[in-house]
This record gives structure tokens, C-alpha cells and sequence, in this order.
């Protein structure tokens, strides 16, 4: 069929759509009828969202509306559509109003200008710890963080996240020594959901997906370190629960990098608070000894996993460490951190601004 015929075609289309318009207007008692079924259905600034699905006839999309209080007249629309818009309508979620006339509804719809709101809203902080961010997924998509936590640890929920991130998600996180299995893996961001049921992997993958792209697009540096993917989210792990605001993330990172190379243990606090599973606002002496392949005053090298989910500044702290001869840091009471060479120092120090403090 040439071009010609086909728009003769449509032509004779809408001229037979006009015609049954005037005859239901006939039908139904004149113009005015029509016309004012054209017009808004009320003058509200109400909105609905209404939800046409895929293959809904212009018929039925004329009930829908119509039983939606959106339009006074499923059919006349029906025919209005055809005598007027050449382009069909697409199925899709719309914001529409009953202020609005048939004219404006048909436009939007032809045009294909969906409303797509988050139903979903999720905001991961920087240093959450996998426990915190599986309260935060219970609350928002109301599921039981008991049961989301044993998914998230499950053998087989991770076999299926591997298949999607080999190179994120490798056997290291088998090892059964692992509290949970995805701590230091989600990254740390705000997170859009817009359907309106969500699987738990369809609510991590955002999160594996941006660790991913991150690790991925820093693989060099991160082997250049002489780190695999697990190492790394673990030292970034370790310098974001070390650091304050008041303190250079890429100096902490450099007495890790530091005490590695010299063999000597991490003996950073937030592992052993990691280890014994609770916070506490003073680690004592005996919480040293806790037996824990996290507990870096007990084992040489880093932990056995990430203690918590990094932010890239930690992240990249970990991948370009300030050059330094430090081997020790605390924070003071106020937040601050100071750097020492030597343990004479560092005791100096801590005398200084802390057991005086107290």
C-alpha cells in the first residue's frame, strides 16, 4: 500500500469516528451532550494516579478513566480519541485530574508522558553496618529484618548475586567465619524503588551494582596494592569506622598500610566492637582478648571481612594512603586525631588527651 493510500486510509478513519460522534450525540440528545462531556468533570486540584495496562482498548481506557471520575464519558472519549488524535494510546501510569478536559487527558496519554514515582524510598549512611541497613529495608518495605537478615546470609540468595557480579561477589564470602556475608558490600547512597513489589535481590542489586562499577572501574589500583575486591572493602571498611570529620581519612589509612607492611597487628577498636557485636562508649582491656578472626588485637593482618559498608571517601583513602612514618593514631574526646611514630609517642599522647581528659 503506497503512502498516499494509507493516509487516504486514515482519513476515511476519522471521518467515520466524527460520524458516530454526531450520531451518539443524536442518540443522546444534541451537541450539548457532547460538549459537555468534552469539558472537565470538576474544578479540583485533586490527582489520581491511574495505571493503563499494556493492550487496553481506547474502549477501555475510556470506562477506566470514566469509572476513575477522570472523564464524564467513557465513550465519547472513545470516539474523540479516534476522530482527533492520529498517534494511539500508550499504556503506562499517569497523573490525571478531573480538572482537566478530554482534550488535555487524550494528549497526555498519546504522548506518553507516564508518571513514574518512587513507591520506595531507602537512605544508606556511609559506615551503616549490614544490621542497620537490614532495619532500614525491613521499615521501608515493612518485611520482618529477621527474615531479610537469613536471606541475606543464605549460600543460595548469594550464589544467585554471584552469577550477576562474579567479580564482586567471589567464593570468599562462603567462609564460614563471616558474620554476614554482605557487610561492606551495599553501598552507602540514596536508593528509588518504583515498583510496587520488590524481591530482596531486587532491592540490593542498586547497591551491589554501584560497588561493583566502583571496584571495577579502580581494579589497577586496588591489585596494584596487592589487594583483592574483599581485602580492599575490608581495609576501606576499617578506615571509615576509624575516621571522625575531624580527621584525614588518608593518614589513617597510611598506619594501616604501615603496620601490614611492618607485620604488626591493626589493633583498631571497632573490630573488637565488631567481634563482641554491640556498641560501647569505652573498649576495656578484657574486650582485647575476645577470640574473633575480627578482632584485630588478636589476629595479624586484615580481618576476616569488612565491619562495616564504606563511603568513597574511605574507599578512596584506601586506595591512595598519605605517605607517612605514623604507625599509631587516637582520637581525642573531641574528636580530633593525632599521629605518633613511636609507641613512647602515642602514649605521650594519649596521657595527653585522654586519661588527663577523663
Amino acid at each position: 500500500m503506497s503512502w498516499n493510500e494509507q493516509a487516504k486510509k486514515k482519513k476515511r478513519r476519522r471521518i467515520v469516528a466524527i460520524i458516530i460522534v454526531l450520531l451518539i450525540a443524536i442518540a443522546i440528545g444534541g451537541y450539548g451532550y457532547i460538549a459537555s462531556a468534552l469539558k472537565p468533570v470538576a474544578d479540583t486540584a485533586e490527582k489520581k494516579e491511574i495505571e493503563i495496562p499494556s493492550g487496553t482498548s481506547t474502549a477501555g481506557i475510556g470506562k477506566l478513566l470514566q469509572k476513575n471520575g477522570i472523564i464524564k464519558n467513557g465513550t465519547v472519549f472513545q470516539y474523540y480519541v479516534k476522530a482527533n488524535f492520529q498517534n494511539g494510546l500508550k499504556a503506562g501510569n499517569y497523573l490525571l485530574s478531573p480538572s482537566m478536559s478530554v482534550k488535555e487527558i487524550a494528549t497526555i496519554i498519546t504522548s506518553g508522558s507516564v508518571y513514574n514515582p518512587a513507591r520506595y524510598k531507602i537512605t544508606i549512611p556511609e559506615g551503616s553496618q549490614l544490621k542497620d541497613i537490614v532495619k532500614i529495608i525491613a521499615n521501608e518495605f515493612k518485611l520482618k529484618e529477621e527474615e531479610v537478615l537469613r536471606q541475606l546470609n543464605d549460600g543460595n540468595f548469594l550464589a544467585e548475586l554471584q552469577k550477576n557480579y562474579p567479580q564482586l561477589i567471589t567464593d570468599k564470602l562462603q567462609n564460614p567465619a563471616i558474620t554476614y556475608k554482605l557487610e561492606g558490600y551495599l553501598y552507602p547512597a540514596t536508593y528509588s524503588y518504583y515498583k510496587k513489589e520488590n524481591t530482596l535481590q531486587e532491592i540490593v542489586a542498586p547497591m551491589l551494582e554501584k560497588t561493583n562499577q566502583y571496584v571495577t572501574a579502580n581494579k589497577p589500583a586496588i591489585e596494584k596494592l596487592g589487594f583483592d575486591v574483599h581485602q580492599f572493602l575490608t581495609m576501606s571498611s576499617l578506615i571509615e569506622e576509624e575516621a571522625t570529620a575531624m580527621t584525614d581519612r588518608r593518614k589513617i589509612a597510611s598506619v594501616f598500610y604501615n603496620r601490614l607492611k611492618a607485620n604488626m597487628p591493626l589493633q583498631t577498636d571497632p573490630t573488637v566492637l565488631y567481634a563482641l557485636g554491640k556498641h560501647k562508649d569505652r573498649v576495656l582491656y578484657s574486650d582485647l582478648k575476645i577470640a574473633s578472626p575480627y578482632n584485630t588485637y588478636v589476629v595479624t593482618g586484615l580481618p576476616v571481612g569488612p565491619i562495616a559498608n564504606a563511603g568513597e571517601p574511605s574507599m578512596k583513602a584506601a586506595l591512595d594512603p598519605e605517605q607517612t612514618d605514623y604507625y599509631y593514631f587516637l582520637a581525642a574526646l573531641n574528636g580530633e586525631v593525632f599521629f605518633a611514630k613511636t609507641l613512647a609517642e602515642h602514649n605521650a599522647l594519649k596521657e595527653k588527651h585522654i586519661t588527663s581528659q577523663r
